[in-house]
């Protein structure tokens, strides 16, 4: 399988979901590597205190000096602190637990929630996707990587209460669209956590492409070990076990983005 580049973009995606445990760093972590697999520059942008993306790549979130915190905060060039993964088109921009104050310490600062957009301005033309792993939370740091996004991503999990919160933070995104971000656009509603096995799990899907129809991803994440086990190898699933079902759902929804994105991909 090959890829044709029909334009260049720099698209920056958010991975947002007020509610915890749908599987957004999963999916940072892993649609981002795969996309790097198919040869796209991509950048990960962990914009939550917890940083599970910067250790899921293999990082100690202890050790990082400088991460989008300082960028945001203190105006250091995003550009010096990005660093490199094992994976060749795969760079990062570490977040850690000071983060937390960003919020605060932005309260009286102009533009307060352009911090992000302003800080990554520099970048875009380096990449051809940034992916932003957002907090379990609709505070100033998510309305930041709403506002300096193109689009969002919205992983819910196949499980009871799926739709729990999904109102609210849709809302939230017709408020930055009309007050912050004309542009953001709902790249898509993302399945995850599915299993087959479980009734429930296919009543979630039915309910939410019903509801949601064409903003559903054709491709759905199973649960899966290896999506599980990978973060705490400090890689992504498909360089843990590139045949498994969690590496082929993530390497599927890349090119289901790609497509829609304008890129087209042959065998």
């Amino acid at each position: 399988m090959f890829v044709i580049q029909m334009y260049k973009m720099g698209k920056v995606i958010a991975i947002a979901n007020q509610k915890g445990g749908v599987g957004k760093t999963t999916t940072t972590i892993n649609l981002a590597a795969s996309l790097a697999a198919l040869e796209f520059k991509t950048l990960i942008v962990d914009a939550d205190p917890q940083a599970n993306s910067t250790s899921g790549l293999g990082y100690n979130p202890k050790e990082i000096e400088n991460s989008i915190y300082e960028c945001m905060v203190d105006g250091v060039k995003p550009r010096d602190i990005v660093i490199e993964t094992d994976l060749p088109f795969l760079h990062l921009i570490p977040s850690h637990i000071d983060l937390v104050g960003a919020e605060i310490e932005m309260i009286n600062l102009r533009n307060r929630e352009g911090k992000m957009k302003e800080s990554l301005e520099d970048l875009i033309k380096d990449y051809d996707f940034i992916i932003i792993d957002c907090s379990p939370s609709l505070g100033l740091i998510t309305i930041n990587s709403l506002t300096a996004a193109d689009s969002v991503i919205i992983p819910v999990q196949c499980e009871y209460f799926a739709l729990e919160g999904l109102g609210k933070l849709l809302n939230t995104i017709k408020i930055i669209q009309s007050r912050l971000n004309t542009g953001l656009a709902i790249e898509g509603i993302l399945l995850t956590m599915y299993d087959l096995r479980v009734r429930l799990s296919n009543q979630v899907v039915s309910e939410v492409t019903s509801h949601f129809q064409n903003m559903v991803f054709n491709t759905i994440i199973p649960r899966n070990i290896r999506l599980s086990e990978s973060p705490s190898f400090g890689v992504p699933a498909i360089a843990h076990d590139s045949e498994s079902k969690g590496a082929i759902s993530y390497l599927n929804l890349a090119r289901e983005i790609l497509a829609k994105n304008g890129y087209v991909t042959q065998d």
